[in-house]
């Protein structure tokens, strides 16, 4: 193989455990320096991003690799980076290690296992976390849970390596990240993700993930509206910049810096072909737009498009009325994202009503949500994807 080591493991994977090797696709690649870790996963704005260090990943054998982006695809399947809730962040991290560690083969030296803490095989990461920290313990968010010498030798039950002492398989720094994301929307995300994996390993789950995945899958039923929201929050976090000016150091406890109140700047696609001709579809969705609009400070673009975009209307958080517009014909959904960047200022993300059924651009930089209706699917890797529902 003549690709980087990154993209040749995930060949691997693709030939000989397809479902990790499309989960893997699916996921935003960054490569940068991670202070003495091989690679980690987080949710940033709602947005899964894989991290590689280049050089200490190159090292590891192809097993290794492939059995590092196995854990990795695990930690983001039991969302893990979103399920700290406060705990000890070291222990936490400890957990999420022991719960999925089991069952992969050929894990790099200094993988932890349950046997490490005298620990059975099989159970949650709160259930290894009850068993990791003393009670008393529970509420301190500092050290390793353990206080005293003889436990951090012995670990939980006596022997074994301490989790004071003990360090992660991967990189879980990046978890921080995830605060920014709601956690139902983590759930969309990364059903949309494990959908797309599914249908690119024509079905096949691995055996050790079927119950986690079928979980995933069937899922409580989330109002639409709710992710819509929570997707529109999270873009107007990643829309903020800093003050002005900075705080004087003389009054940094009473005297905060001048900020520069951003608009929130939204571009709406609403797809008018044929497939996507519900009075009730679009006119439900513009009344839950405006609300949105008039709740925050917002200034939305709506594109109505098949083809081509054939009207361009645009309302912010005063009274206004969003149109319907009936085009019919074919869809391409390449022309919304080519608008999106000539915009001044730049969207801060872009929300399609769509069947998904037309071409899209091969990738984008705007985070996407792909509003489906009933019978839709996502058209790209890429973004976000909802289904519409009464």
């Amino acid at each position: 193989m003549n690709g980087s080591p990154l993209e040749n493991a995930v060949v691997r994977l693709l030939r000989e455990r397809p479902f990790y090797g499309h989960f893997i696709l699916n996921l935003r690649r960054e490569l940068c320096p991670l202070q003495g870790k091989e690679a980690g996963v987080t949710l940033r704005n709602g947005i899964p991003v894989l991290t590689v260090d280049p050089t200490p990943f190159a090292i590891l054998t192809p097993p290794q690799q492939q059995a590092l982006l196995e854990h990795l695809v695990k930690h983001l399947l039991h969302l893990h980076p979103l399920r700290r809730k406060g705990r000890n962040q070291h222990d936490w991290d400890i957990s999420c290690d022991l719960a999925i560690n089991p069952g992969i083969a050929a894990l790099p030296p200094g993988a932890l296992l349950p046997e490490h803490f005298a620990c059975a095989e099989g159970l949650a990461a709160e259930e290894y976390y009850q068993q990791l920290v003393r009670p008393f313990d529970t509420g301190n968010l500092d050290g390793g849970g353990f206080g005293d010498a003889e436990q951090s030798e012995r670990g939980a039950a006596g022997e074994g390596r301490g989790s004071d002492t003990a360090t992660t398989l991967d990189s879980h720094e990046q978890w921080h990240d995830a605060d920014s994301t709601p956690l139902a929307l983590a759930e969309e995300t990364i059903r949309a993700i494990t959908r797309e994996s599914l249908r690119g390993s024509d079905g096949e789950t691995p055996a050790e993930l079927r119950s986690v995945v079928d979980a995933l899958l069937r899922p409580s039923p989330l109002p639409w509206r709710q992710i819509l929201r929570q997707f529109i929050a999270t873009a107007g976090r990643t829309g903020r910049r800093s003050s002005w000016m900075r705080e004087h150091r003389r009054f940094e406890h009473t005297t905060p810096g001048i900020r520069k109140r951003r608009r929130l700047n939204l571009l709406v696609g609403i797809d008018v072909s044929d497939s996507t001709n519900s009075v009730e579809l679009r006119e439900s969705f513009a009344r839950e737009l405006l609300h949105i609009a008039q709740g925050r400070d917002a200034a939305i673009t709506v594109l109505y498009a098949n083809s081509r975009i054939q009207k361009i209307q645009s309302f912010s958080g005063t009274p206004a009325v969003v149109e319907r517009y009936d085009g019919g014909g074919f869809t391409d959904l390449r022309p919304v994202f080519a608008y999106a960047k000539t915009m001044q200022p730049l969207p801060a993300a872009v929300i399609y009503l769509t069947d998904g059924i037309g071409p899209t651009p091969e990738a984008m930089e705007f985070p996407t949500l792909w509003v489906l209706t009933a019978a839709g699917e996502k058209p790209a890797p890429w973004g976000v994807a909802l289904r519409m529902e009464k």
